[in-house]
């Protein structure tokens, strides 16, 4: 009841997220329309996360899932039907919020009823639920583009997993009474500056009347150094996806062998999921956090100088695979790091803000690489996403000391 919904939900998503474009060409547009219409998720994501941290915080963790799912099954419906790409784009971005409720009501959930002792492997295994799910959907996809030979069956089986989702929110066991919640230590209110020793209450225990942009103001402290640099990890981690196929290409190679290099990239990231939880949980946040930065970020440096070099093929091969541990050893440290610093009297508006914050990180990186490879080069891109990368490590080497605590001996 804790992982399945989050798993039906990415396997869904995971089949239809690389078909939008394709579906999108088909009904007419051009590539880049299809491109935008595509974007049109991630923006429905950035949009939705506040609101949905408003609705968490009134109607609870597992009514907003069954409204984000039921939204989503309306959004999907509508992707399927629309008779023009004006309305395909609408559903498209209706998927997109409602995406972002959905994860904010488990991230809200995780956050008040997991004790602090095993909290980042408990989130580590959310994180990998939602990455089996966008590792396994491409490959559904696939399976039933050749049996049903329509690019809309990607569609219906997302209807499928979004029933079956929904059913299971609202007639399975109810977590949020099953689970009691963690006990933790007060934390303050105000942006004192010191470190966060504590995580979430219940929601009864919030105090009246604080609002989303109240939150945000108070907390804008933490939001603007540690919300920063989490926002930079975002950042390298959507960038690996699109500068692995574009460098892939640029050197020569065909496009089944980008497959095969970003797909074992992939399956390097995805193993290592539950051991960034480990490794928080034992040693500390900065142990995931710091090494991931400084991986991603090297890797895209090194990658900037190897375009003409005689072995540029094996060195891509090579930072592919570092880039999949350093996105690895990351999994998880997002979800965590804003479970740990959440205040006490609105958590589910702090998430959202987070949120908020990590996702725009995400979705500015493709844009800023792709800008920079238009006007200059893909080595100067490469070196821009090992900037943020390395940036980002500073700032987790300085703010997460301060913010965040140890986790308690195990």
């Amino acid at each position: 009841m804790v992982y399945l919904p989050t798993l039906l939900f990415s396997l869904g998503e995971g089949a239809v997220v690389p078909l939008i474009p394709v579906i999108a060409a088909s009904r007419g547009a051009t590539l880049a329309s299809a491109g935008l219409i595509a974007s049109a998720l991630v923006v429905g994501q950035l949009c939705g996360n506040i609101p949905a941290g408003w609705l968490v915080a009134r109607a609870g963790e597992r009514i907003t899932m069954v409204i984000a799912g039921s939204v989503s099954l309306i959004g999907v419906v509508g992707s399927a039907l629309a008779p023009s790409l004006a309305l395909f784009s609408v559903a498209v971005f209706v998927v997109g919020m409602s995406a972002a409720a959905f994860g904010l009501a488990r991230h809200a959930f995780m956050t008040t009823r997991v004790p602090v002792q095993f909290r980042a492997r408990a989130l580590s295994l959310l994180g990998g639920s939602f990455r089996a799910g966008m590792f396994v959907g491409p490959f559904l996809a696939a399976a039933l583009l050749s049996l049903f030979h329509t690019e809309t069956a990607a569609l219906w089986f997302f209807v499928v997993c979004l029933a079956a989702l929904i059913l299971l929110v609202l007639f399975g066991p109810d977590p949020e009474t099953q689970a009691a919640p963690a006990e933790h230590e007060s934390i303050p209110t105000e942006d004192t500056g010191e470190a966060v020793t504590g995580s979430i209450p219940l929601r009864q225990s919030q105090a009246p009347g604080t609002g989303v942009f109240r939150t945000m103001w108070r907390n804008r402290g933490v939001l603007s150094r540690l919300g920063l640099a989490a926002a930079s990890l975002s950042a390298v981690r959507s960038a690996r996806q699109v500068v692995l196929p574009l460098w892939g290409v640029s050197i020569g190679l065909d496009a089944s062998s980008i497959a095969l290099v970003v797909g074992v990239s992939g399956a390097i990231d995805f193993a290592l999921f539950y051991a960034s939880g480990q490794v928080m949980d034992r040693f500390g946040r900065l142990w995931a956090a710091l090494p991931a930065m400084v991986l991603m970020g090297s890797g895209f440096l090194v990658l900037s100088f190897t375009h003409d070099a005689d072995t540029k093929v094996l060195w891509f091969g090579m930072i592919a695979a570092v880039l999949g541990v350093g996105n690895g050893l990351s999994s998880g440290i997002l979800l965590t790091l804003g479970a740990d610093v959440a205040p006490q009297n609105e958590p589910a508006a702090f998430l959202g803000s987070w949120r908020t914050l990590t996702d725009a990180g995400g979705a500015a990186a493709p844009l800023v690489f792709s800008g920079i490879a238009a006007i200059s080069s893909l080595a100067l891109g490469a070196v821009a996403m090992g900037v943020i990368g390395v940036v980002g490590a500073i700032g987790f080497l300085r703010y997460i000391p301060r913010f965040v605590p140890r986790p308690p001996a195990q």
